[in-house]
Parts: structure tokens; sequence; C-alpha cells
């Protein structure tokens, strides 16, 4: 199952707000692939298509196709600010199983 941080809902929430689209939910997709696997992007919608699935949290919507969905399975999605960096992570629980340089 893919879950959402608090800090991430409310994050999300704070853009939805600024762009004045409250209502809208995030879309989270497979944006591109290498040696580490699938890349994912994330992007506001305004709702699901037929072939997504909807997760829920503090009242945000989080839209995910079924083949992304199996994909994220064990994932979380996160908004880090460490002073210099700031922006959504997908972190997983397992570490990079293809040993090259650029996944570690």
């Amino acid at each position: 199952m893919l879950t959402i941080t608090d800090t991430a809902v409310e994050k999300v929430k704070e853009v939805l707000n600024a762009e004045g689209k409250p209502h809208w939910g995030l879309r989270v997709f497979i944006s591109g692939s290498g040696c580490c696997g699938p890349a994912y992007g994330m992007d506001i919608e305004e709702k699901p298509t037929e072939e997504d699935e909807v997760i829920e949290k503090n009242g945000l919507k989080v839209f995910v196709d079924k083949d992304t969905l199996e994909r994220l399975s064990g994932m979380e999605i996160d908004f880090v600010d460490d002073g210099q960096n700031q922006g959504f992570i997908i972190r997983s629980s397992q570490p990079p199983s293809c040993g090259c340089s650029s996944c570690g």
C-alpha cells in the first residue's frame, strides 16, 4: 500500500490552495525508467480517471492508476525540508538492487 505523510498532505494542500484549486488532488505517475527502476512524477489534477485508485488522507485525494499503485506498494510520499533542499519524495523501505553508483 502507498502511504502519504501528514507533512506531505499539508504541503500539497498549501499548493492546491495557492493555485486556487483546493478541491483538486495529487496525481502520482511513472515518468520514466532507468537502471534503478521506474522514476515517478507528481502533478495536481481535478479528478481521477476510470483506471485510478483514490487514496484519501486528511481531506487530500491522491490519484494513482492501478499499475503504478502496484509498483508503489510499500512506499511513502513525504515532503522534506532540510534547510538547503525541499520537495516531495517517494521513499522505499527497500534499497536499490542494481548496484550502480547513481542509485545509491
